[in-house]
């Protein structure tokens, strides 16, 4: 199976952007050159798991980042998947094999500043395309909701007596979260210009393309990068940027780590944890100008 038909495959199937595509070919085609000057092939698909592994160390020794190996591993993986798919294989020699440990990067989140740039600044409203990208920005700021969660809303997950949004999490567990008058403002003003396209199929899903269709994560991710991108600095601008400036803002502004798990969906403490690195960060900036054994 050649590398023309996986690129096709997510391109038009998986929706990935070229860029993505060709970042995928590449990895895969570092691996291909490996097989050529160690075993004399460029037969991807009769490589086994021990060549794989030989290849991994090798990495290693050039010194390459374990997130690029893991980065690496998964794009042959993501291709072994597709020879599994299409029948070119039987095994999926990558199937039992472990990441190589990372450390963790602290994700820093967008500044109270750069999400009112954004949501005052850069986004007219004007037609459905607009309306609906704002609504999906304010839509991840408010409730924290992750980018999968966003893609499955229903229209009937919304409930505008109660103000409430009922979320599918992960292990499909079911939470609410409550809806600002801000973000019932923005619903209607984007049902207005939803009701006005030409044609609507997946009728029952709350975000759609312009052709009526269910949106797909590839172009909400866009749709966040696109605007961020210009507002902020930071190196990734991504809708996990946004559920993280969320949890991080409502505790810099003291809210409860409980309350704040439950929001996130979170199954326990540990992981909502994670973000409260940037809040430490703001209490002892805090602490530092308001206590009176640090006042000069």
């Amino acid at each position: 199976m050649s590398l023309k038909a996986f690129s096709d495959y997510l391109l038009l199937e998986k929706k990935y952007s070229k860029h993505t595509v060709l970042a995928y070919i590449k990895d895969i085609e570092v691996f291909q050159d490996f097989l050529y000057e160690n075993h004399n092939s460029e037969i991807i698909s009769k490589a086994g798991y021990s060549e794989i592994r030989q290849w991994i160390v090798e990495l290693v020794n050039r010194g390459i980042s374990n997130r690029t190996i893991n980065r690496k591993t998964s794009s042959l993986n993501s291709y072994y998947k597709f020879l599994l798919k299409t029948e070119s294989i039987k095994v999926n020699p990558l199937k039992k094999h472990k990441a190589l440990k990372v450390g963790k990067k602290v994700q820093l989140p967008f500044s109270e500043q750069e999400l009112r740039a954004v949501l005052e600044d850069a986004i007219e409203v004007v037609d459905f395309k607009t309306s609906r990208n704002q609504l999906i920005i304010e839509l991840f700021y408010a409730t924290g909701i992750r980018r999968i969660e966003l893609v499955n809303i229903r229209v009937t997950d919304i409930d505008f007596n109660k103000k409430l949004l009922k979320v599918l999490g992960k292990r499909n567990k079911e939470r609410y979260i409550p809806l600002m008058e801000s973000l019932i403002n923005a619903l209607h003003g984007y049902f207005e210009y939803r009701s006005k396209l030409p044609a609507v199929v997946d009728k029952d899903m709350l975000f759609l393309t312009q052709k009526g269709l269910k949106i797909y994560e590839k172009l909400v991710y866009r749709i966040i990068n696109k605007y961020f991108s210009k507002a902020s600095s930071k190196a990734k601008c991504s809708p996990h940027v946004l559920r993280h400036s969320f949890a991080t803002h409502l505790l810099n502004q003291g809210a409860d780590l409980n309350a704040v798990k439950e929001l996130l969906g979170h199954t326990s403490l540990a992981a909502t944890q994670v973000y409260t690195h940037n809040s430490i960060a703001e209490l002892k900036k805090v602490y530092a100008k308001s206590h009176p054994r640090n006042l000069g």
